[in-house]
């Protein structure tokens, strides 16, 4: 049984949903989501929210049931809310920049590493330590993310590289002489 293909996806005001065979769009002020769905899950569209349902118990259909029901309720967060990552550079002259749409990131390489900002994206630097990446789809926010912290991640001994706001780098112990 699957608890969150259950529930069902409030619809907030100024967004709406429309299906088109198995492709779901989800129009709101922040933009416009397209995904395909699979046609096994049915889709009950009204007013105020939207229920998934699936045919039968097989494990397919089940464990598509609260897939689908996560992706369309990411999606309307994303329309209506958007999603924000925040990433910090800890590190002697580690820092960031926007030339343009351009993401330059000078982390101690002999050469700035660039990023072009992909389309929905965007890339703010309030100061040169910190990138914040905003977008109404979860997944190309948390990819280009992702992108940005694999340049130079965290490192266990001194913590220096990028990360994410938040997060824990655990530390280990350096060498000790006898």
């Amino acid at each position: 049984m699957s608890r969150i293909g259950n529930k069902p996806v409030v619809i907030p005001a100024g967004v709406t949903v429309s299906q088109n065979g198995n492709d779901i769009t989800v129009k709101g002020p922040k933009g416009e989501l397209t995904r395909a769905f699979s046609p096994n899950i049915t889709l009950n569209i009204s007013e105020s929210e939207v229920t998934l349902a699936r045919p039968n118990d097989e494990k397919e259909n089940r464990a598509l049931h609260g897939t689908m029901r996560a992706n369309l309720n990411n999606m309307v967060v994303g329309v209506s809310e958007g999603f924000e990552k925040a990433l910090e550079l800890i590190g002697v002259g580690y820092r960031a920049q926007l030339q343009g749409a351009k993401l330059v990131l000078n982390v101690g390489y002999s050469h700035p590493v660039e990023f072009a900002t992909p389309e929905g994206i965007t890339v703010e630097v309030p100061s040169n330590t910190q990138i914040i990446v905003k977008g109404s789809n979860k997944e190309v926010v948390g990819e280009f993310a992702a992108n940005i912290r694999g340049v130079r991640p965290p490192e266990p001994y001194k913590g220096k590289g990028i990360r994410y706001v938040g997060e824990y780098v655990r530390r280990k112990e350096g060498k000790t002489g006898k």
